[in-house]
């Protein structure tokens, strides 16, 4: 499979090359042709500078459920100031959304799982799908610590899901090197970290992590802690 093979080239040739070398590289290569999609976490801000700061042309893009916490538009607005580049907000298809919201209510996701999953389809994964069309090349902040099931992943992944290449620039880095990076350079960041909340999500389906927690614990923690996930990534 060529997209295979591709995957194969790109985790070979550029391994141990800096990230910015490898942004130089995939941007040459893949002339607007990339997408980074932000939800305005930690990791986010850190890819979001290195894009804007170095003047790379990668089209950032955010998913807004309609469902966001006030503070995660905080840090869009403060991130918009900082920086003076476009943010594109991508949002789900009103009909679909009424639709739910008039035949199960609005809290329908904390009674099952196949309606959590229901509503992440259509406030995520089909502005997703509409961000993603027309590029080769997506940029995520995956981190392999995140989950169990991001700790196998390679820098350069094929998603066969969504037919596009994935690169995760910060795979490798664990979360105090994210957040140095944050505090070093000043970045705009979400308050909500400074509370306990290490992955941020919307607002009804977000909740702070304990100590001990693991990092996906304050996602759908009403939900088993096994393989939670809410189909962007589907197979990580």
């Amino acid at each position: 499979m060529d997209e295979i093979r591709i995957v194969q080239q790109l985790n070979s040739e550029l391994a141990g090359k800096s990230i910015l070398k490898k942004l130089e590289f995939l941007v040459e290569k893949y002339v607007g042709k990339i997408v980074f999609t932000t939800s305005f976490g930690y990791e986010d801000q850190v890819i979001t500078d290195m894009i804007f700061r170095n003047g790379f042309p990668v089209e950032v893009v955010t998913l807004d459920t309609g469902r966001m916490f006030e503070e995660t538009y905080k840090v869009f607005r403060s991130t918009l100031e900082r920086y003076g580049k476009p943010i594109k907000a991508w949002f789900p298809p009103a009909d679909k959304v009424e639709k739910l919201l008039n035949e199960k209510g609005p809290f329908s996701f904390y009674q099952s799982v196949e309606n959590r999953k229901e509503c992440c389809y259509i406030r995520k994964v089909i502005p997703l799908k509409r961000a993603l069309k027309g590029h080769e090349i997506w940029i995520t902040g995956l981190r392999s610590s995140q989950s169990a099931n991001r700790s196998g992943l390679h820098e350069f992944e094929w998603d066969e899901v969504n037919q596009i290449i994935k690169y995760n620039p910060l795979l490798d880095w664990d979360l105090d090197e994210v957040k140095k990076y944050v505090k070093d350079n000043n970045i705009p960041y979400n308050v909500l970290h400074d509370k306990g909340f290490v992955s941020i999500g919307c607002e009804p389906c977000t909740r702070a992590i304990k100590p001990g927690e693991d990092f996906r614990a304050g996602r759908w923690w009403w939900e088993q802690n096994t393989g939670k996930e809410c189909g962007l990534h589907e197979n990580n």
